[in-house]
């Protein structure tokens, strides 16, 4: 079915078909209620692709997130989707899973589909096909990421900053030797937390702080992790550890409780990063520094738009504070 069979059928104008599903608020109600019965009795869908190659613009907005197995991504899609709808527009995810071969097919699939604009949060320092979106006119919001302002939009939160706060909540709770659990060490995230744990440690005389990296940011590597730290003598074993996500730390979590070896936090203290929902339900409610998810998914969207609409436009980085959230894998009994 095509808009002129809409259109005959319902004896209107094709503009009046259009207006109807592109500015209903130029038709009566009358008519436009008749329209969208024909519309409805016929079938008919209206080819999108047609549309915004007229039109010039998609309503569809394209993101590439690192890994949709973490939570944390799940909530920014959320966020996005959210801002995306009351704009009268879509949210397509496709999921890197850490892969930046993945990450640029999804690139160049948004391209085909031409996109309004993507959302991406970067595998890897390489900007090459980022950039190549950028020439043809396809706008481009780096998510989870610091990048200059005068190349692109971008935002984050201060991962230094949250690195450094939950190594002094360890350090004020007594801890001296401290354990960062995380990795690939090619993550700026993982990057970013570790340095600022240093920043921490470095304040404190007598203070260490032992790297453990892992291939990824998964609950099965906190499980690996955890099981090579209790292999170790007791007095080797670290007196706290700051994961570098929440998915780590439950890992950790697991390798620590479930095999009866150490008592969170009497033994270890365990702090994560992300503060997903699952951190508040754990058999011992895990620590974490929160970041505001879905906020950075409303916020990438708001900066999408504004460069697709503004023809002055500045590119702009916007940094969220981190928030240290206790729990009882800390808070040792008073």
């Amino acid at each position: 079915m095509s808009i002129k069979d809409v259109a005959r059928e319902a004896g209107v104008s094709i503009g009046t078909v259009s207006n109807v599903l592109n500015r209903p608020e130029a038709v009566s109600a009358d008519r436009r209620r008749r329209v969208l019965q024909v519309i409805d009795d016929l079938g008919y869908v209206r080819n999108d692709v047609a549309r915004q190659l007229k039109a010039g613009r998609s309503r569809t907005v394209g993101l590439v997130v690192q890994d949709s197995a973490n939570p944390f991504y799940n909530e920014i899609a959320l966020g996005a989707e959210t801002a995306a709808e009351k704009l009268g527009q879509a949210v397509i995810m496709g999921n890197a899973g850490q892969s930046p071969d993945r990450e640029n097919l999804y690139l160049d699939l948004f391209e085909e589909q031409r996109v309004r604009g993507v959302l991406v949060t970067p595998q890897t320092p390489e900007r090459s096909r980022i950039e190549t979106l950028r020439a043809r006119g396809i706008p481009v919001v780096l998510v989870d990421e610091h990048a200059p302002p005068s190349r692109y939009c971008s935002l984050a939160v201060d991962d230094v900053e949250g690195g450094r706060m939950a190594v002094e909540h360890l350090l004020a709770g007594g801890a001296r030797r401290i354990a960062f659990v995380g990795g690939p060490a090619t993550l700026h995230q993982v990057v970013d937390r570790h340095a600022g744990a240093e920043q921490a440690v470095a304040q404190v005389p007598g203070a260490s702080l032992e790297v453990v990296p892992t291939d990824a940011l998964t609950v099965l590597e906190g499980r690996r992790a955890g099981a090579a730290m209790l292999s170790r003598p007791a007095a080797r074993r670290p007196e706290a550890v700051f994961a570098a996500n929440d998915l780590l730390g439950l890992g950790l979590l697991q390798a620590f409780v479930f095999t009866h070896s150490l008592r969170v936090p009497e033994d270890v203290a365990l702090i994560g990063y992300d503060d997903i929902d699952f951190a508040t339900s754990a058999v011992v409610p895990l620590s974490s520094i929160r970041q505001p998810s879905r906020l950075m998914g409303r916020t990438a969207v708001e900066l999408l738009e504004d460069e697709v609409a503004d023809p002055e436009h500045r590119h702009r980085h916007v940094s969220f504070p981190p928030e240290l959230v206790v729990r009882e894998s800390t808070r040792l009994p008073t």
